[in-house]
């Protein structure tokens, strides 16, 4: 009888493990989308920026300031000397 007890609780641990595991959803896989390395060329002037965002240093991304045109982006490194005058007037998101 001492037997049968233990059977039985270890099907139900089973039965309630089994049926756990059922409503359990992986979490969805978000891609990387950030700056993984910068130039420190400048942007021509005749590219209308609209907006910048600073970007830190967490792997794999690197430290840029991110400028953001109608169409495209620009990852440019934060220490470049013409960085500070493009920056006037845009909006930080």
């Amino acid at each position: 009888m001492h037997l049968s007890c233990k059977l039985a609780l270890m099907m139900i641990v089973f039965v309630c493990v089994t049926a756990q595991q059922g409503n359990y959803r992986r979490p969805t896989r978000v891609g990387v989308t950030c700056c993984k390395e910068v130039s420190r060329g400048r942007i021509p002037p005749e590219i209308k920026l609209t907006a910048y965002k600073h970007q830190p240093a967490l792997s794999p991304c690197v430290d840029a300031i991110i400028f953001y045109a109608e169409k495209e982006r620009y990852c440019t490194d934060p220490k470049a000397r013409w960085i500070q005058n493009r920056l006037q007037g845009l909006k930080e998101l």
